[in-house]
Formats: structure tokens, sequence, C-alpha cells
């Protein structure tokens, strides 16, 4: 879900794994949750077989995570977070937008000047502000100017991926479908087809999309928005 009301999209990716008899989709999606606090990147991994998966001691109760597994045979969630939070909190936030006595941040260990107002304009960011700058708005201009830091290594991105299954596909952009809809749905995406061609066959070709990519973060305006 692109639009999930509870989290501001920045940036994502899609890499496909396949084995001869194994396969694996990985969507990853880098943003803000004003409910986690600081900005991650969540990995969705879903797989013939998930390894890493979480520890029974996550959910408290052994039937707990039981029911997890059952309900959860063949995707795992994972989050990574770029920043680091000892770094994070140093950062003036309030209200979650940006202090302006901000200098600069840490991200993945390399500590950056914070963007100018004028660098927003001139990546086409259009602040809900103009006076200050929301930490979402943060994130997409970090996105835009440090992508492969926000986004996960390749060690992170296969986390839950067995190691000898190989990375056959990685695509920046994509058709998604709109899947809040009850009659959308993957199973139907044009998108979602190739790729299953593509992991059934081990042909990359099978993936020639029609449709025009929509994964960008400014067409899912309901994001963020509960």
């Amino acid at each position: 879900m692109l639009d999930n009301g509870y989290f501001y999209l920045a940036a994502t990716r899609l890499s496909l794994y396949r084995a001869i008899s194994e396969w694996a989709i990985v969507i990853e999606t880098f943003g803000f949750s004003p409910r986690s606090g600081i900005p991650d990147n969540c990995i969705y991994t879903f797989a013939s077989n998930i390894c890493n998966r979480k520890v029974p001691e996550s959910y408290g109760r052994g039937e707990l995570y039981e029911r997890y597994l059952a309900n959860n045979p063949n995707n795992e969630m994972t989050f990574v977070n770029p920043f680091e939070w000892d770094q994070w909190e140093k950062l003036p936030i309030a209200d979650e937008a940006i202090g302006k006595s901000a200098l600069d941040y840490c991200l993945r260990g390399q500590v950056r000047a914070i963007p100018s107002l004028k660098e927003y304009e001139s990546r086409g960011i259009v602040l809900e502000d103009p006076s200050r700058v929301q930490v979402f708005e943060f994130c997409r201009m970090i996105a835009e100017v440090a992508r492969e830091d926000v986004l996960a290594t390749p060690e992170e991105r296969r986390i839950n991926v067995p190691a000898d299954v190989e990375q056959i596909l990685q695509l920046e952009e994509w058709n998604h479908p709109n899947v809040v809809d009850a009659n959308v749905r993957p199973s139907g995406s044009e998108t979602f087809q190739q790729l299953a061609q593509v992991l059934a066959t081990g042909d990359v070709k099978r993936y020639a999309p029609s449709l025009t990519p929509n994964t960008h973060w400014r067409n899912w305006p309901d994001g963020g928005s509960i």
C-alpha cells in the first residue's frame, strides 16, 4: 500500500530474486511515520521461503507467534533506519518539523548539510508551510539527493531472502496497483502478472510494461493523511 494513511512516502524500490525452486519479491518504502518518530525504510518480503523471521519473544506468547506465522506464511516486514536514533535525536525537531537552527544531519554515519529552502524549490518539493520544513518533506528531499543511502543496502534488502536465491531484477519505478480498493489486487495487475512470469521462467524480458510508472510519492497524496 503506497498511500498508507500513517506513512508519508518518499522513495520506493522493487527487487526480484530467483533460484530453481525458490522466488522472492522485495518492496522497499522509505519515508516517515509520526508514530515511529524517525524516518525508516520498510522492507516487505514476499517469498516461497522466508528466513530470519521475527523471534517468538516479539509476540509475548507462543500462541500469538504461531498465529502470526499461520497468517503470514510467505511474507515478512523488516525496518531499517538509515538515520541512527542517537544522531536523529540531536536534531531540533518540534511539531514534526525541522528546527531552523539545524545545520546538519547524519545519514549512514556521514554528516551532511541541511538543504536550503531554495533546494526544495529546485527539486519541485512544495512546502506545505513555506516558513518551515516538515520531517516528511525533509525525507523527500533527502531521497532526491541521497537515494542510495535512504534505501537498503544489498545485504539489508535481502534480510528475509535465503542466501542461495539470486537477485535477477531491480526496479526503481513501476506501475503499482491501488490495493486500498478491494477490487484492485496485484493478481490483476499487469506489473505483477509480468513479474510472476519473470520469476517462473527466469527471463527478465517477460517484464515489458505498457503502463506508466506511478510509484513516485506525488502519485499517492493520501499517504500520511491520517
